[in-house]
C-alpha cells in the first residue's frame, strides 16, 4: 500500500503529520511511504532525514495514486478530489463543525479516519492525538504564562529579600491541566486547581497542587473521560467560588473544553478587573472559542492590566515533539489496524477503535452525531 504525506498549507501550522521516526516504522510495517518535499522543513527536518528513513520524496501527483494520506491541519476538501475513491484520509477533521471537509469527504467517496474521534480507552491511548497534543499544551501555556509574567514563578532567596513564589491557578484538570500543574509545580510556583470532576481531587494533591472544592451537586464525566457541560445554575455558582482564587493569583490557566461544543467561558470580565494588574490569564481553550471573556486568538491583548494570552494550538511552539508525538499516534492507529497477510489496512469496524474513528466509510457518513449535524444545517 501506497502512504502519501502532503505539505501543509496553513501558514501557522508548525507541525507535520510524520517524523522521520514514523516514517522508518511505516516503511518496516510494509508501506511505500512518499512524502512531500520540504514537508519537515518546519520541524527542522530536511528531505534527507527521510530518505534515509525509507521515505520517496514524491510530487503532488502522488496524492491521486496514494492508498492512505496523512495530515495534520484542517484539510481544503478540495484535497479529497485529487485522491482515489475508496482511499483512506488520516488527520483531524473537526467534523462536527466543519461541513464542507464532511460534504468533500462523501463527494469524493472517501474513507476518513478522525484522529479526534479516537475513543480515550487503554487500548486506544497510544494512538490518542488529542491527549498528545494537549499534554504538549499544558507544557507550554505555562512557559507563555511565565515569559509574560513579570515576576518570577519560584520563591527565591536575595540579598535584598525573599522572593514569595508565584501563585498559579489552572482550571481543569484534563490531560493539559495536568501538565500545567505539573510544570508549574516543577518551577517552583504555589499551585491550585479547580475542575467539574470531584475524582480528579487525588492527581491534583499527588503532583503537590491543592485542589479547590466547589459543591456544583451532581457533575461527572462522559465515558470518554470528558468532562461533562454544566448547567446555567451551577456554571454561575462555579464562577463565583473560583472569583476569589482568580484574584489572589498571579498566573490563571484555563484548558476547560467540551467536547464538540464551544468552550465554556470561565472568566468573565468582572473577574478580570478583580485581579492584580500585571497578572496573566493563558487560554488554552482558544481553539474551541476561549474559556476568557474577550480572548482574541492570536494575540496577547490587555484586559484591566491583565495580560490575557490567546495563542491557538500551543503545541505548535514545539513543532518537533507535537510530530513526533503525532506521527507515533499515526503509525500506532495503522500498526494495530496492519493485515500482515494481506500486507494491507484493515478498516474493521467490529474493532470499538475503528468503529468510533472511521466517520466516513464508502461514501457514507458513518457517526450519527455527524449525520445529526449534517442534516440540520
Amino acid at each position: 500500500m501506497k502512504l502519501y504525506a502532503p505539505k501543509g498549507t496553513v501558514a501557522e501550522e508548525t507541525r507535520v503529520p510524520l517524523s522521520p521516526d514514523a516514517v522508518k516504522k511505516l516503511v518496516k510495517l510494509g508501506l511505500e511511504v512518499h512524502i512531500a518535499a520540504g514537508m519537515g522543513d518546519s520541524c527542522g527536518w530536511a528531505d534527507d532525514l527521510f530518505t534515509q528513513a525509507g521515505a520517496v520524496i514524491a510530487s503532488p501527483h502522488a496524492l491521486g495514486k496514494a492508498d492512505i494520506v496523512v495530515g495534520l491541519e484542517q484539510p481544503d476538501p478540495a484535497l479529497f478530489r485529487g485522491m482515489k475513491a475508496s482511499a483512506l484520509y488520516i488527520g483531524y477533521l473537526d467534523p462536527l463543525n466543519a461541513a464542507d471537509v464532511v460534504d468533500g469527504l462523501v463527494e469524493a467517496k472517501v474513507n476518513a479516519i478522525a484522529m479526534e474521534f479516537i475513543p480515550r480507552t487503554t487500548l486506544a491511548q497510544k494512538m490518542d492525538a488529542l491527549s498528545s497534543q494537549a499534554n504538549l499544551a499544558g507544557y507550554v501555556s505555562v512557559l507563555q504564562g511565565a515569559s509574560a509574567l513579570g515576576q518570577i514563578l519560584p520563591m527565591m532567596m536575595t540579598p535584598a529579600g525573599t522572593l514569595k513564589p508565584a501563585r498559579v491557578f489552572v482550571i481543569g484538570v484534563g490531560v493539559a491541566g495536568l501538565q500545567a500543574i505539573a510544570t508549574a509545580k516543577r518551577l517552583g510556583a504555589r499551585v491550585e486547581a479547580f475542575d467539574t470532576r470531584p475524582e480528579v481531587a487525588e492527581q491534583v494533591q499527588s503532583l503537590g497542587a491543592k485542589f479547590v472544592k466547589v459543591d456544583l451537586g451532581e457533575t461527572g464525566q462522559t465515558k470518554d473521560g470528558y468532562a461533562k457541560a454544566l448547567t446555567e445554575a451551577q456554571r454561575a455558582k462555579q464562577q463565583e467560588a473560583m472569583a476569589e482564587v482568580v484574584a489572589q493569583s498571579d498566573l490563571v490557566i484555563t484548558t476547560a473544553q467540551v467536547f464538540g461544543r464551544r468552550a465554556p467561558i470561565l472568566i468573565t470580565d468582572a473577574m478580570l478587573a478583580a485581579m492584580r494588574p500585571g497578572s496573566v490569564v493563558v487560554d488554552g481553550a482558544v481553539d474551541s472559542g476561549g474559556n476568557v471573556e474577550g480572548v482574541v486568538s492570536g494575540e496577547n491583548t490587555l484586559c484591566h492590566g491583565v495580560t490575557i494570552v490567546g495563542l491557538p494550538h500551543l503545541s505548535r511552539q514545539v513543532s518537533a515533539h507535537a510530530s513526533q508525538m503525532y506521527g507515533a499516534n499515526i503509525y500506532n492507529l495503522i500498526e494495530h489496524f496492519w493485515d500482515k497477510e494481506q500486507n494491507s489496512l484493515s478498516l474493521d469496524t467490529d474493532d470499538e477503535i475503528m468503529d468510533g474513528c472511521l466517520i466516513v466509510s464508502d461514501g457514507e457518513i458513518r457517526n450519527e452525531m455527524i449525520r445529526e449535524k449534517q442534516e440540520a444545517r
